[in-house]
C-alpha cells in the first residue's frame, strides 16, 4: 500500500507541475509566417499534429519583414515562411537559415478589390485616378510584400504620383482587408488569396497584369539554431506534400511547379 501511494504521489507532483504525465514528454514546434497564409497553415497544423501526436504546432502570424526582424532579434523560432524571397534572403544573408531547409514552395495574385457596398465605379487599376476614389489601402512596403508588390504594381502602371496622396498604409495584408471590408477605404491591394476568404464583404475587381510586379513566391526554411530540427524538417515535407498542397491549393495558392 505504501509503495501505490508513493508511486501515486509522484504522479500527482508530475501532474501539478505539468498539467498532465504525458505532456512532459510532447514537444512545440514554432512557425512564424505571413499573414496571408494564416488560413492554410491552421489546417496544415491541425493535419500535421494529427500525424505527429507528440507535437503541437505554435503559429505566430504577421508581417513577413516584422517576423524576420523579431528573429534577428533573437525570437525562438523554428521555421520561417515568408511571402517573398527579399525576406527570407535578408535572414538566409546574415546567417539565420539552414540553407538546405530552404525552398520555395507556392506563389499567389496580386489583386485589386473595393468594398462590396460600395457604389463607385472602379474597374481597373487605372480608375484609381478617379476624383472620387479617395483612399486606397496597401500594405507598408518596408515590411509586408503584398505592399511591395502593390508599389511595383502602381509604379508599372505610371501611377504612383497620380494617387499617392491617396495611399492609406497599413501594417499587414490582412489589415488591408479588413479596411476594404469595413468600407474604410475606396480600394485596396491584396493577395488573391485574401479576397478569397471575405469574398462576401469585397469585391475583386483585377489582377495585376503580368510583369507589373516582381514574382510573387514563398519560402519557407528552417530557422538556424531550433531545438526541433528534426520536426521542423518534417512539417516542410508536410507543408510540400501532396496533402500540403491540397490544403494550400483549396485557399488559392498555387504550387511552385
Amino acid at each position: 500500500m505504501k509503495l501505490f501511494l508513493s508511486g501515486f504521489a509522484v504522479l500527482l507532483y508530475l501532474f501539478t507541475v505539468t498539467g498532465t504525465v504525458s505532456a512532459a514528454a510532447s514537444q512545440e514546434l514554432t512557425v512564424s509566417a505571413a499573414l496571408s497564409l494564416k488560413n492554410a497553415f491552421t489546417d496544415i497544423g491541425k493535419a500535421f499534429e494529427a500525424g505527429n501526436k507528440d507535437t503541437k504546432v505554435i503559429f505566430n502570424f504577421g508581417a513577413s519583414g516584422d517576423l524576420m526582424t523579431q528573429i534577428k532579434g533573437g525570437a525562438p523560432v523554428d521555421v520561417f515562411v515568408s511571402a517573398a524571397v527579399k525576406d527570407m534572403d535578408a535572414l538566409d544573408n546574415d546567417g539565420f537559415v539552414i540553407k538546405d531547409s530552404r525552398a520555395n514552395f507556392v506563389t499567389n495574385t496580386i489583386v485589386l478589390v473595393k468594398p462590396a457596398s460600395s457604389k463607385l465605379l472602379i474597374g481597373s487599376f487605372e480608375d484609381l485616378k478617379k476624383p472620387d476614389v479617395k483612399k486606397i489601402a496597401i500594405g507598408n512596403p518596408k515590411s509586408v510584400p503584398a505592399g511591395r508588390y502593390a508599389d511595383e504594381v502602381f509604379q508599372s502602371l505610371k501611377l504612383s504620383d497620380a494617387i499617392k496622396d491617396k495611399i492609406v498604409f497599413a501594417e499587414n495584408v490582412r489589415q488591408v482587408l479588413d479596411y476594404v471590408a469595413r468600407n474604410e477605404v475606396d480600394a485596396g491591394v491584396v493577395y488573391a488569396t485574401d479576397a478569397k476568404t471575405r469574398a462576401s464583404e469585397v469585391v475583386l475587381i483585377a489582377a495585376a497584369p503580368e510583369g507589373s510586379h516582381k514574382p510573387i513566391l514563398y519560402p519557407i526554411g528552417i530557422v538556424k539554431g531550433s531545438k526541433n530540427e528534426k520536426t521542423a524538417r518534417a512539417f516542410i515535407s508536410f507543408v510540400r506534400s501532396e496533402e500540403g498542397k491540397k490544403i494550400l491549393e483549396r485557399y488559392g495558392f498555387k504550387a511552385v511547379k
